[in-house]
Order: structure tokens, then sequence, then C-alpha cells
């Protein structure tokens, strides 16, 4: 005999009344459970929203990094927004958003911790901290390694002594994993919102994943056909990363080791001088699209000078938005043309974009 006892007295399960009394407690009961998993599977929802997952860049406006230098090659910085126009396939666009010189980055510091850095580690570390000496002081730094992992040492900082210290404990072998890592920093910048934004990749240029395609593209032609067989840009996953920067607005400066120079290898067959062509191609084509540089370093001691330049040209770029005349998204090149009002003064920026 189930007992409860209340103002009534004992309730017998047997009686009319002793049921309803326990429907009741039952549906309370019920109500509290479901509400109980309601609020967990919103505290979940929120969690599920947090840092690691991408955030949607807004693709209808675009950003563009641009440098001006006048006849001899000088950065000129100075300027306003009065005295850009932007052209998009030869349609002049409203500028709706500019930064000056002097604003501030958010830059991701690659470094290629591959077996094939081994033997050159702390040339890379100390030429690697020449670069942050020339920075802003108000630029946000992170950085993050590559091998055949992907490793954010730290998030953005301002902080030179963790992004020092990031640098210095940066460690690894194996493969290259590029351009899964050049996407792994797309994401991170995406979080830093409207900042503007710049990868900096020491890198040889041979990502493991795209040499394996080549190679078994290359397995259907013959010796004499292979120098000329490769499309460096058709990859696919070189298309993809290309235009998420677009979205982003990313300019990107690879720093290419000498170890991914075809001119250097030891030995070569025509194979391996055909697939190191087009891995430095492929490098190419990042700081053209993306409005950066390809700074080749024939020298390992040239390496720190090439850091200091590189966060040196930073220093002298301007950046603009404008939201397209053309809303269509239909895949197509957009070219993009940005003239300075003054026929003394070259600009340099990104090419275009694929309206995607």
């Amino acid at each position: 005999m189930l007992r409860i006892s209340g103002r009534g007295g004992v309730c017998n399960r047997s009686s009319p009344n002793c049921v309803k009394l326990l429907t009741f407690f039952f549906m309370a009961f019920l109500k509290a459970v479901i509400t109980f998993l309601a609020v967990l599977l919103l505290v979940g929802a929120a969690i599920g929203q947090g840092d690691d997952d991408p955030i949607k860049v807004d693709s209808s406006i675009v950003r563009l990094n641009v440098g001006v230098v006048d006849q001899r090659g000088r950065p000129v910085t100075s300027l306003n927004q009065s005295n850009f126009e932007i052209f998009e396939d030869n349609v002049k666009q409203d500028i709706t958003r500019f930064e000056p010189t002097e604003a501030p980055f958010s830059v991701v510091l690659m470094l290629d911790m591959s077996g094939s850095t081994l033997s050159f580690r702390p040339v890379i570390k100390q030429s690697a901290m020449r670069f942050l000496d020339a920075l802003s002081p108000d630029d946000r730094v992170a950085v993050v390694e590559f091998y055949d992992k992907i490793n954010l040492r730290n998030d953005f900082t301002s902080d030179r002594k963790i992004i020092l210290n990031s640098i210095q404990v940066s460690n690894g072998r194996g493969k290259t994993d590029l351009y899964d890592a050049l996407n792994f920093s797309l994401d991170k910048l995406a979080k830093e919102k409207s900042r503007r934004k710049a990868i900096i990749v020491l890198t040889d240029g041979v990502d493991s994943t795209i040499r394996d395609k080549d190679r078994d593209a290359l397995a259907k032609f013959t010796d004499d056909q292979v120098p000329t067989a490769l499309k460096p840009e058709a990859s696919d996953i070189l298309s993809n990363f290309l235009n998420r920067a677009d979205a982003q607005g990313v300019t990107v400066y690879p720093l290419a080791l000498p170890t991914g120079d075809p001119d250097k290898l030891a030995d070569p067959t025509p194979r391996q001088i055909a697939m190191f062509k087009a891995a430095r191609a492929r490098l190419q084509i990042v700081a053209d699209r993306t409005g950066g540089r390809l700074n080749a370093i024939n020298h390992l001691e040239e390496m720190g000078r090439l850091y200091a330049e590189v966060a040196a040209d930073l220093r002298t770029l301007y950046t603009v938005e404008y939201t397209p005349t053309n809303a269509k998204r239909d895949g197509k090149w957009r070219a993009i043309r940005i003239d300075v009002r003054s026929p003394d003064l070259i600009s340099r920026t990104r090419q275009g974009y694929f309206a995607k």
C-alpha cells in the first residue's frame, strides 16, 4: 500500500482521490524535467557558438588593402579617402569605409615547422623576431605553427612577450599542411571582425596534399610532356583558399624558403622540377590575388631583412571598402582597379575576386 500523509490523513492508492493526487504529482514532476532539459539545450547552444565556430563573413562588402608609391618607389602614407577612386569591371564604386596607414592590423604569423626546415630553425626564429620589431604597438599578432599538425601558439595579442615566447617554442616535423594552415588562419582572422587583416607565411610552398595530387596527375604524361603538364592555378584547394581570403580582404605575404626553389634541387628529375615549380607558382598566385608580395629567400641570412621589409610594407597600406553595384553572386570574375588622383603616384592592390 502506498501511503501519502497530508491534511486529509493517509492516501490509499486504490481510492479515486488518491489517484488524482498521484497524477498531479507525476505531471508536476514531468513538467519540471522538461523545463530542466530545455534549459540544458539552450546552454548547450550558447556554448556551441563559442570560439571554435566559424564566423560568417559579409561577402557583399569588398575590402582592399592598398599600397601607394611615388615614381621612385617610395611609399606615400599621407593620403585620405578623397584621393582614391575604385572601379569594378570599369564601373566606379562608392567607398563606404576608409582606414589610413596607421590603423592597426591583425596579423597571423605562420611558421613552417615541417621536416624540411629542421636544419635552420634558429635562423627562422631569430628572423621572425625582427618582424615584431617593425610592427606598430597596436597590431595584434597570432602565431601559428604548421607541419602535419596545425597549432595555434597564441591567439591575437599585442603582448610582445607572449608572441616572442610562441616563436621560441615553435617546433615540429613531418609533412607540410600549408593550405589547411592558411584556412585555419582565415578562421582565426574572421573573429577579428572589422580590423585590417594580413597573413605572413614562411614556407617552402610545397603542400603535401597538393604535391601528391600533382604527382598523380603527372603519372599520365611522358617525360617530354611533364614540363608543361601541370596548371598551378587549377587547384581546387588553392581556389577555395583564395575565395575565402577575398571575402575577408586578407593580404598574404609568402616568404618562400630556398628549400622550395626548383633551381636549388639536388639532381632533380623532370617530375620533381615540375612539382616544385607549380608549388612556387601557387605562392605567387596567392600573393598577386590578395595584394601581397612573394618574397623569395635565396640565402638564409636574407630572412631577417625580408621579414622586416614585409612588416614595414604593412605600415604603408591603406584600407578601403565598397559594396559592389553589381549584387549578382554569379561566380564570375570581377576585375578591380584603384586609381589615385595624382599622375605621379602608383597604387597596388589585389586584382579582383570571384563573386560567389
